[in-house]
């Protein structure tokens, strides 16, 4: 164990082989014994983490100018301390009677041969009999001593080659006594502050000397130092226990790693804000420094990058790290990486200054702190996590740096995350969003909001198909839009009529209902769908599918509320109770009957005071709408406009029949920006197919990561030009990106099918055949041919198809079909279809066709070996390898997505 520069009151350090036992000294050496908080915490424990209190064991004060202390390394059931003291002693000491009594050990006393203080001890971790310790200068005496503490007697350094005994071997009495030696010495008129030990070999060892070096010694050799280097960065020497030829060791406020291959000069510097106290290599993880500086609360770590690795070698020094001090190539490549550091500030919950620190030997990243004032802190440093979310679903992870964890979609926790990639995969499968019936792509979206805005994309499609909505390229105008209130056109005024409660038997109760043809197309697009005669709309109940719809969906609340929204209080009253006599137990629906029958427009009636103080009772939101709307005052529908529950299309609708053109256009304005806000897709109704719709659908990708959606919504309602907005061509390639690297080849052809057919552009052409001799297009040539309107268009007039076998520019022969070993040329497919006199074309969309695809070139385009499609399928329908003789190139399974007769293409 080694001190640092100006060595602090407190020093802490765990057991390296009792897990749950650390040891605290400074004027005392405390031992204490980890364990988790119980409900009853004894006087002696000391709370150090939420979890973890330290049970003080017992106290050792014998020794009170202690300066350095290091625990023996061999698994014992006691511990045994080597502490050095400010008269250079080292003293074997334990806390009371041990089993090292009886061998000798305890109380032995190694001295020097002059007093001066002791500033580093250190137990051999491969021979534990071994004990090295640093001293201060003493004129010509050493600085390094090397004790066998089992066999120390009056020996010379020449009886090194002898092996030490275990220490179990028992010590004579007559030995203990006689005056001890240590069994190598090194350092002469030096000052030693650090040492450490190698550990993969038990006779060399690491210093810091006289403020100015490091040294590496061999107590084999007679010489002792074999490598040494300049620096003052001499304190808190220490050997990576993971690593043997790098080293650490810092001086003030700087921090150097050296590399014992190279050792001229530090591989790394890590200069530091502060005056470092104290750095730890740690045992746990590889290349990880830990520090703590002067008048800081944080714990400094850097993750050594890039300073070389192991190589193999012999046995031999440089093996061991014992390179020449020469300089010269040690297995140091030159052309390596520069080393780096990732640095990492950690703040735990200290209450004071940390003063010293210690690693735990074996639990990843756990530490012991303790302070001036004797705060103890456990502490466990949690790592960084680098997470990878592949776009197959699968994720991976580092766990504790010993393990990389793994989680696919199958798993029952990554069900959990209910990541929308999976969906995407799902629908995709499905061809959601690509089926001709646009409402039939809402039934695949397993999603509400998307079933609704599919239905209503082919709605608002139909409305204009059948010109009952006039529009332009929009085929999918909002509300907004057919009332002008997008400010392209001006706004139509509305006509007021007060219209009677027909069947309830009274013209003397009406309501003010506003009415305009645009109005009356908007309702339209809301799904209110009623029989026109006339100029009036006729609401019957034989005669409105709509009402039929609700019923038999069971929407009877929703059926009542539309009903008494269109001033049809009976109709609204034998719809709940057709729902009564249909859902057993539906008790609440004859109440709501009943309530309504008794409907009085009179404001002071006790049925609407009763009326108001129960509406807040009813569970149904459309219940509540009813009611509001029966109990309002002077058009004061809020409540019904405000009512969450309530579809946005029925609130809408419920707006165009009874607010102002004013207070619609504000209504109408403030809700959309709600539900763009929201990411709500019901929006659509009012924005439509334009640039707030877009809006609106990016806004919902922002919320779900429903890119799908939004792409193919974009496609298949949005006009040429909106196409073309950056933003929808951004959904549209990571769509497309998306299908690529799930390699679904086939529904990324059918996405650019269906995108290309929402457009009049003709799609660039993508392949090009050319000659290999005078390198002109052939495929050029051929488009040429189908534009032709020259003698070639009599052609069109005979069975005969043209078929090119060879260059029309250099009358070369086109290559050979590797199967039938006929030239290559199929027949032009726009040749075929082109009919009429003179060349005058009169293809259909079938005609428009090309040629089969049995007939078209096919290549690899690895090998360039191809010929007919017809013959290369047929032929890797039941080989593996290319066709061509001598060519061992597998062209299908390059590309593996298809199974063809039990072959991957």
């Amino acid at each position: 164990m080694m001190t640092t520069m100006n060595s602090p009151k407190l020093e802490v350090q765990w057991s390296p082989v009792h897990h749950n036992k650390f040891i605290t000294w400074g004027t005392e050496i405390c031992l204490y014994e980890v364990g988790q908080i119980k409900d009853i915490v004894r006087s002696s424990c000391k709370r150090i983490s939420e979890k973890t209190v330290a049970h003080q064991l017992a106290t050792n004060s014998s020794h009170p100018y202690v300066r350095c202390v290091d625990i023996y390394p061999q698994p014992e059931p006691d511990i045994l301390l080597a502490v050095g003291l400010a008269n250079g002693k080292v003293v074997l000491t334990t806390f009371g009677p041990t089993a090292f009594d009886a061998l000798g050990l305890t109380g032995k006393e190694l001295p020097p041969k002059h007093a001066r203080q002791c500033n580093a001890v250190s137990w051999n971790p491969s021979d534990p009999n071994l004990l090295l310790c640093g001293l201060d200068k003493y004129r010509t005496d050493h600085s390094i001593l090397l004790w066998d503490v089992v066999r120390s007697q009056n020996i010379t350094s020449s009886g090194l080659d002898r092996q030490s005994l275990h220490h179990h071997t028992t010590v004579s009495q007559s030995e203990h006594n006689t005056t001890l030696k240590p069994l190598a010495e090194a350092g002469v008129s030096e000052t030693t502050h650090s040492l450490s030990w190698f550990p993969n070999d038990s006779r060399c060892c690491v210093a810091g000397v006289n403020n100015k070096q490091l040294k590496i010694i061999d107590f084999r050799d007679s010489i002792r130092v074999v490598n040494t280097t300049p620096t003052k960065s001499v304190y808190s020497v220490a050997v990576n226990p993971h690593n043997c030829y790098h080293l650490v060791s810092h001086v003030e406020n700087q921090i150097t790693i050296w590399d014992t291959r190279y050792f001229e000069k530090p591989v790394l510097t890590l200069p530091q804000s502060r005056g470092v106290i104290k750095v730890l290599w740690c045992p746990t993880r590889h290349n990880l420094l830990g520090t703590i500086q002067k008048d800081s609360n944080a714990l400094y770590l850097h993750d050594i990058q890039h300073c070389g690795s192991s190589v193999p070698g012999n046995a031999d020094a440089e093996t061991n790290g014992m390179g020449s001090s020469g300089g010269g190539n040690v297995g140091v490549n030159s052309e390596e990486t520069e080393p780096g550091a990732l640095e990492r500030t950690v703040i735990p919950p200290w209450s004071s200054y940390p003063t010293s620190f210690s690693w735990h030997p074996s639990h990843v990243n756990r530490l012991l702190a303790i302070s001036h004032q004797g705060v103890i802190n456990d502490y466990t440093v949690y790592e960084r996590i680098t997470i990878n979310w592949s776009t197959r679903s699968h994720i991976a992870w580092n766990h504790a740096s010993k393990a990389i964890k793994y989680l696919s979609s199958s798993d029952s926790i990554y069900r959990g995350f209910d990541d929308i990639s999976i969906l995407i995969k799902k629908r995709a499968f499905t061809d959601y969003g690509l089926l001709p019936e646009l409402s039939q792509n809402g039934e695949l979206a397993e999603n509400d909001q998307l079933k609704n805005l599919w239905h209503w994309l082919c709605l608002s499609r139909s409305l204009v198909e059948d010109e009952v909505i006039p529009s332009g390229d929009n085929k999918h105008p909002g509300v907004r839009t057919v009332m002008k209130l997008d400010g392209s056109n001006s706004f139509i005024k509305s006509e007021i009529s007060n219209r009677p409660w027909t069947d309830i038997g009274s013209t003397s109760h009406t309501a003010k209902i506003y009415k305009s043809p645009d109005r009356d197309k908007a309702l339209q697009l809301c799904g209110w769908r009623f029989e026109v005669q006339g100029k009036e709309s006729v609401f019957e109940e034989k005669n409105n599918l709509f009402i039929e719809r609700l019923e038999r969906e069971g929407n009877y609340a929703r059926a009542t509320a539309i009903s008494v929204f269109n001033l049809c209080l009976r109709q609204a009253i034998e719809i709940l109770n057709r729902g009564s006599s249909k859902i057993t137990g539906s008790t609440n629906l004859n109440i709501v009957a009943m309530a309504l029958s008794g409907f009085s427009e009179d404001r002071n009636s006790m049925w609407r005071e009763l009326c108001l103080k129960s509406r807040a009772q009813l569970t149904d939101p459309y219940l509540r709408a009813t009611f509001a709307f029966l109990t309002a005052d002077n058009e004061g529908y809020e409540a019904v406009l405000n009512e969450s529950g309530v579809a946005v299309e029925d609130r809408v609708a419920f707006a165009l029949m009874f607010l102002s053109d004013s207070k619609l256009a504000d209504y109408l304005k403030k809700l959309t920006a709600k539900l763009t806000e929201e990411g709500d897709l019901a929006g659509f109704l009012l924005t439509g197919a334009t640039l707030d719709g877009i809006i609106l659908l990016n806004r919902y990708l922002q919320i779900t990561g429903d890119v799908q959606s939004c792409s193919l919504i974009a496609i298949r309602a949005l006009s040429s030009k909106l196409l073309q907005e950056n933003q929808v061509q951004v959904w549209i390639e990571s769509y497309k990106g998306l299908l690529d690297a799930w390699k679904m080849w086939n529904q990324r052809a059918h996405f650019d099918i269906a995108m290309r057919s929402s457009t009049n552009d003709k799609p660039p052409q993508q392949v090009y055949i050319s000659c290999n001799f005078c390198g002109k297009s052939i495929s050029a040539f051929m488009q040429g041919l189908s534009r032709a309107r020259g003698p070639f268009g009599r052609l069109g007039n005979t069975s005969n198809k043209l078929k090119m076998s060879s260059c029309p520019s250099c009358r070369k022969p086109l290559p050979r079909c590797a199967i039938c070993l006929m030239h290559m040329g199929t027949v032009s497919g726009f040749q075929a279809a082109i009919a009429g006199v003179g060349g005058m074309s009169s293809r259909n969309d079938e005609d428009g066709k090309l040629t089969e695809f049995g007939n078209w070139f096919t290549w690899c385009q690895t090998c360039r070996h191809g010929g007919h499609t017809d013959h290369i399928t047929h032929w890797f329908g039941q080989h593996t390898e290319c066709p061509v003789t001598s060519c061992t190139c597998r062209c299908f399974s390059l590309d593996a997505s298809h199974v063809i007769g039990g072959n991957t293409l």
